[in-house]
């Protein structure tokens, strides 16, 4: 061959190459042919151009996605291509972004570099720092706003008030703080309507709120609700008040896994009535505290109505409520935690050399699964306390209070399950139970009318990052710094409890007979499949998120393996800035894909991939899924759809 020829076949190919790393950019329009840079067909003279930069990208064998389509084939026994879905969460860097931030991981240098890094990877990533808006001297409507810092607003108004309404809705990451916000102020009202609602991660903070405030009030209705993580801080809240009076209305409801911190709220208030109704209801893990609440206040009212109900292993922390030093106030507790499961309620020096404190509870704690109660230095060294319980809870503990001035009208006693069951059946099934997110094996029959559960992701969209860039990232609760370095989590942020809440659930020791393990990648979970259950898999899901939240029909069912008993791993997404997965091995069940058809129509409308768990005898005594369906563990088997996002891994069939 002659030499020419093959030095123009070796930077023809070596061309090729470079451009693969977008060393060289081609125009969708640029002509080009082997013999020449334009040539002319016969039918013409047209230029011939090829599209080559699309063509290289779509193939380029440099991708992650490229990589782990051939790790896929090296590691699965069995032809089946990789599932689109699980494909579909690869990480989407191009080969120059994903070679420069494995070198910047391995370096440990990736967080001055954070901004890009997030939005090349498709990772969710939010700052602590939010810009500042000052002061404006008229009333303002804050409607479909969102993410702002309010730093010196309203002070010393006169009359007028703020609307917060429609505020950062349906948003990853809604954060506001209200810092020295409506001081001073005359007559002043703060509204907070559909405040946050949907949010993902939300977070506000209020700190010299409403300080040395007289008359106006403040109104937080519909405030949060359905929030993944709610986070919220209300310190020096309404301090030197004077008849500034607090609402808080549909309060944090049906929200997953948030706090409330009420520090120095209302602290030499005169006359700083607060209202809560319906706080935390039907909320799951809802975590508040309240610390010297109404200290050295005057005439304090505070009543809450609907507290925690229905709730999920709620937690309150009330320390130095109340006390040191009030006079006259008063204290209203009605459907405190009702109708809850499990939870932790703390009252340390509760009312403590207070002067004429008034305490009632009404239906304290009265759940299905007793929680626990710590009644600590409750009423210690007050004058003229009074306190009384109506219809107080099982199983709990109330010591070193007040030897006078207690008073309970009626304590329930310990009882079987059954008895309490048949006390409170009907009304008392927990919403936050889902009873239609657990069914029966039998339920799965072609023509069985159910309903659907809520199968819709409430995760933030994110993609998976590549094993190669993973493994030289910290993850670890003893690296939790080194974490927090990376992603720029500042300390007490919403961003490092993120961190925090998510290292220790992956650290925490498996459940007997589990195996479980968080992976950060594709490759990773694909490891951890096969080391379970062999190399011959296959992963599903259900199709799509159609018929949620309605009444389905159940058309043809297919059991996996011919309906056998078999083992499979389950993952399950956990919030973290990629995406992560919590997967674990999940024995003696029975896994089936059944088509989902419209009621009226008998259209099929989705593919659903429904879980049978066969042996639940080590399952807690309080899982929804028993308080929904009834027996308890090891006496029935419970069944549940695979939600969007969520898959499960079997055997081939």
């Amino acid at each position: 061959m002659d030499k020419r020829v093959k030095l123009n076949l070796f930077c023809f190919f070596f061309f090729l190459f470079l451009s693969s790393f977008n060393v060289i950019s081609l125009s969708k329009t640029t002509p080009f042919t082997a013999a020449s840079s334009s040539s002319s067909n016969n039918s013409g003279g047209r230029t011939t151009t090829l599209n080559i930069s699309n063509s290289l990208t779509k193939s380029n064998p440099f991708t992650p996605k490229s990589s782990l389509t051939r790790y896929w084939k090296t590691q699965i026994s069995n032809k089946l291509p990789i599932p689109s879905f699980l494909l579909s969460k690869a990480s989407p860097l191009l080969p120059s972004e994903f070679s420069l931030f494995t070198k910047l991981a391995s370096n440990h240098s990736l967080s001055s570099h954070l901004s890009s890094f997030c939005s090349s990877a498709d990772l969710f990533c939010f700052s602590d720092s939010i810009s500042t808006n000052s002061g404006r001297p008229k009333d303002s409507n804050f409607a479909v706003y969102d993410g702002k810092r309010f730093s010196g607003y309203g002070a010393a108004r006169v009359g007028g008030g703020d609307t917060f309404k429609n505020y950062s809705e349906n948003v990853n990451f809604a954060s506001s703080g209200f810092a020295k916000y409506s001081g001073e102020s005359t007559g002043h009202r703060e509204g907070f309507s559909s405040y946050a609602g949907g949010a993902n991660v939300a977070t506000s903070n209020f700190t010299s709120y409403a300080t040395d405030a007289t008359g106006g009030n403040g109104d937080f209705n519909t405030y949060m609700p359905r929030v993944n993580i709610p986070d919220l801080g209300f310190a020096s809240y309404s301090g030197n008040g004077n008849n500034h009076p607090m609402s808080f209305n549909s309060y944090a409801d049906d929200t997953n896994s948030g706090n409330q911190r009420f520090s120095n709220y209302a602290k030499n208030g005169n006359g700083v009535p607060v209202g809560f109704t319906s706080y935390g209801d039907t909320s799951n893990v809802m975590g508040s505290s309240f610390s010297h609440y109404a200290e050295l206040a005057n005439g304090a009212n505070d009543s809450f109505k609907a507290y925690t109900t229905n709730a999920n292993n709620p937690k309150n922390d009330f320390k130095a409520y109340g006390g040191s030093g009030g006079n006259a106030g008063s204290d209203t507790f009605v459907s405190y935690r009702d109708s809850a499961n499990s939870g932790a309620d703390t009252f340390v020096s509760y009312g403590r050399k207070s002067n004429s404190h008034k305490t009632d509870f009404v239906n304290y704690g009265r759940s299905f699964n007793p929680g626990s109660d710590s009644f600590r230095e409750y009423g210690k060294g007050s004058t003229g306390q009074s306190t009384g319980f109506s219809i107080y809870a099982l199983n709990t503990t109330f010591k070193e209070y007040s030897e006078t001035g207690v008073r309970f009208s009626q304590y329930t006693k310990s009882g079987s399950k059954d008895d309490i069951s048949k006390k409170f059946s009907g009304s008392f099934v927990n919403k936050w139970s889902e009873p239609v997110k657990f069914f029966r094996e039998k339920m799965l029959k072609k023509g069985t009318v159910m309903m659907m559960p809520d199968i819709v992701d409430k995760m933030p969209r994110r993609s998976f990052l590549p094993r190669a860039i993973t493994s030289k990232l910290p993850f670890a609760s003893s690296k939790l710094s080194d974490v927090k370095e990376v992603f720029q989590a500042q300390d007490n942020s919403i961003l490092e409890r993120m961190l925090s809440n998510t290292l220790q659930e992956c650290e925490r020791a498996p459940s007997p007979g589990e195996t479980k393990q968080c992976v950060g990648s594709i490759e990773d979970m694909i490891d951890f499949s096969v080391s379970v259950l062999g190399r011959d898999v296959v992963a599903r899901t259900t199709e799509n998120v159609r018929g949620s939240k309605k009444e389905v029909m159940i058309g043809e069912v297919k059991g996996i393996n011919e309906g056998k008993l078999t083992k499979s791993v389950s993952c399950h997404q956990s919030l973290y800035p990629y995406l992560l997965y919590y997967c674990h091995s999940v024995p003696k069940v029975r896994v089936y894909v059944a088509n989902i058809l419209d009621v009226a129509s008998k259209e099929k409308i989705n593919t659903g991939v429904a879980i049978c768990h066969i042996d639940t005898s080590s399952w807690s005594p309080g899982h929804g899924a028993f308080i929904a369906l009834g027996p308890g563990p090891g006496r029935i088997e419970v069944c549940h759809w695979i939600f969007e996002n969520d898959m499960t891994w079997t055997t081939a069939d």
